[in-house]
């Protein structure tokens, strides 16, 4: 069985659920290995009222006893406390009170296209799932492909390179020692001077009824190279980790290692020359291609870089027009954030864990953790890899 997550709940809907089948038995687990990336997820600079009200943790209701994996799907369970507020508008079953239908779409939402598609008249049906609340659900799926892959020397970090128009510096020689304290700036910056740039920024739209997008970076270190594949299209790892991060809501953008700064460089500033000794075996001395070459690691670092649209939903809502009587109007206003790129970073930590939970799943199976384990050292020990 292949490594595979599914989630499942609406923004002010009881709760959101997710379930990851795939994972092997014997794998030790914490409530803080989950609980810890919920929390960060809330982080940020710029978010709004609902972080006020949640406080997300998960409730495990399947595939763990005692603190360890059983080999069947694990499910999660995150509560929306905020549906406490919302019962009679999101409860499940008829309510004898009238509920008011929402009739203004936002551009920039899924909000009009997915009432076209579905045949609703309520935009409420389309944005409460399209809401990137859903993004809880799966940073606690992710969790879980953290810890599988920390078994085998996997670590996974993210950091925010641009906010607005403020942007770090470029760093080439991150360590995962430098992410130590990256969750005490206020945007997930490693920059200081940037990060109060961006703060400042940030205050600035909110006070002219703004919101900013920007760009974060995810960084995978510890990976053998030949994860993924160059015989199909949808083998290939740096389709996959596209495909992910171009899932999360309002994004925009993805890049892999140098992405787009490539295409206008020769060929000989453009790829990483190949070098070997005694000592590390086969490796590079930069890393453009950020870790991957044909659709698979390279053993370098693996370097994801989203880019994130502002958010459509505004305190000064943008033109629109009212579904039910054609008139123009202002757009759906409700409670916003003004900038969720720090976040969002989070959000991207666990889509690349899951793509790379489900390649090494793939190269090294095993119905036990020891099993893979096994099966990784034999892998290594054949092809001479000595990091």
């Amino acid at each position: 069985m292949a490594l595979r997550f599914t989630t499942a709940g609406e923004s002010h809907g009881p709760g959101l659920t997710a379930v990851v089948e795939g994972l092997p038995a014997g794998l030790t687990l914490a409530p803080e290995d989950i609980d810890r990336d919920l929390a960060r997820r809330q982080l940020g600079h710029g978010r709004g009222g609902r972080m006020k009200i949640e406080k997300d943790r998960a409730e495990v209701m399947s595939g763990l006893r005692h603190g360890r994996t059983l080999g069947s799907p694990v499910s999660l369970r995150v509560v929306n406390r905020d549906f406490a507020n919302w019962e009679e508008r999101m409860n499940p079953w008829p309510v004898d009170a009238e509920v008011a239908e929402v009739h203004l779409p936002r551009p920039g939402h899924a909000d009009l296209a997915g009432v076209q598609k579905f045949g609703f008249t309520d935009v409420r049906n389309v944005l409460e799932r399209a809401s990137a609340r859903e993004t809880a659900a799966r940073v606690a799926a992710g969790a879980l492909a953290k810890v599988y892959l920390r078994a085998f020397g996997v670590e996974i970090r993210s950091h925010v390179i641009q906010i607005g128009s403020v942007k770090a510096p470029e760093r080439d020689d991150l360590k995962v020692e430098d992410f130590e304290g990256v969750d005490d700036s206020p945007v997930r910056s490693l920059d200081e001077e940037a990060s109060q740039a961006m703060v400042e920024e940030i205050d600035a739209a909110r006070k002219a009824n703004e919101s900013l997008g920007g760009v974060y970076e995810v960084l995978a270190y510890g990976l053998v190279p030949g994860i993924g594949s160059h015989l199909s299209w949808d083998g290939r790892l740096d389709g996959r980790l596209a495909q992910a991060i171009m899932s999360i809501q309002a994004m925009k953008g993805v890049a892999i290692g140098d992405g787009f700064d490539v295409a206008g460089r020769v060929g000989s500033q453009a790829h990483d020359e190949i070098f070997w000794s005694e000592e590390h075996g086969f490796f590079r001395e930069t890393n453009r291609a950020g870790g991957l070459e044909g659709g698979m690691t390279t053993g370098e670092p693996l370097i994801v870089r989203g880019a994130m649209k502002p958010l459509p939903t505004l305190t000064k809502p943008l033109r629109s027009v009212d579904l039910e009587t054609k008139a123009p109007a202002a757009a759906l206003r409700e409670r916003t954030d003004s900038c969720t790129v720090p976040a969002a970073g989070v959000v991207g930590e666990a889509m690349v864990a899951l793509v790379l939970g489900s390649a090494y799943h793939e190269k090294f199976g095993g119905d036990h953790i020891d099993d893979a384990r096994a099966a990784l050292n034999a892998y290594r020990e054949r092809i001479g890899w000595k990091r």
